[in-house]
């Protein structure tokens, strides 16, 4: 397969610039990434695809191609925390994340002047348990009408519907405050404090109709003391939750990230 596709990229003229793969034994599945610029195509890009899904259909390949030009759109869905948001904002204003932001959602206006500020529209649709499905509904239109790719709950404090995950499966990123599977659920630093721990973490996630039992992307740690307080453990964990939701949607952003069940392989 490595062969193959090398043949074929190299035989039209594309200059592979890195690659990397995976063999995961026990479930007898191979993954490949493979980077490359065909500004030297000797052929055309229509005539380069045929001839890799050829490969692909030959040897039962699952193949994806993706091209720089084509910029993916993100949704943000956030509540009253704003760590997560402003990274995010600045991190793409920057240019560390490869994408247009053209929507942020909310169940709560806590954060429209951060919004504002950013010049991007902020859409509050409060939920409850009555007006759930409706909400959603109307979050579902917003997020097609502006051809969103990616989600990314940026501490949404909502659980979204099994169908509204299932619509936009492995197009859902979640920060989880926590090193999950260790404090799953609601005020994990709070759990941690009772239990003395001596690292707390983040955990980034591809969200599942299961609740926070997704295939994960991205985690980190950070050490505590017996001196630290519940907003000491916060403030600590919220750099953590920064740093780790900030990689994983780059590394989805960058193609590298490829999900079997319920893992994943993220490449280099």
């Amino acid at each position: 397969m490595v062969a193959s596709l090398a043949q074929v990229l190299t035989g039209h003229g594309a200059n592979i610039l890195d690659a990397d793969q995976h063999r995961n034994e026990p479930a007898g599945q191979f993954f490949q990434r493979i980077r490359f610029d065909f500004s030297g195509l000797l052929t055309d890009r229509g005539t380069l695809e045929r001839a890799l899904h050829e490969v692909a259909q030959r040897f039962a390949m699952d193949l994806q191609l993706f091209y720089q030009t084509d910029v993916q759109r993100v949704a943000i869905f956030v509540s009253q925390y704003d760590h997560c948001l402003y990274d995010l904002l600045w991190r793409h204003r920057s240019g560390e994340l490869r994408c247009e932001i053209p929507l942020i959602i909310s169940n709560r206006p806590d954060l429209a002047q951060v919004a504002e500020h950013m010049a991007i529209p902020f859409v509050v649709l409060p939920i409850t348990p009555e007006t759930k499905l409706e909400q959603e509904a109307k979050e579902i239109e917003l997020l097609e009408r502006e051809k969103i790719d990616l989600i990314v709950m940026a501490r949404y404090m909502q659980i979204l519907s099994p169908g509204f995950v299932q619509r936009f499966r492995h197009r859902i990123i979640n920060i989880h405050h926590s090193f999950l599977p260790a404090f799953a659920g609601g005020r994990p630093y709070h759990q941690a404090a009772e239990r003395g721990v001596k690292l707390i973490g983040a955990t980034a996630h591809y969200a599942t109709e299961t609740l926070d039992e997704g295939p994960i992307i991205e985690q980190d740690v950070i050490r505590t003391t017996h001196k630290d307080s519940i907003n000491d453990l916060i403030r600590k964990g919220r750099d953590v939750e920064r740093s780790v939701l900030g990689r994983a949607v780059r590394w989805h952003l960058e193609h590298r990230v490829l999900v079997h069940e319920n893992r994943t392989v993220v490449f280099e």
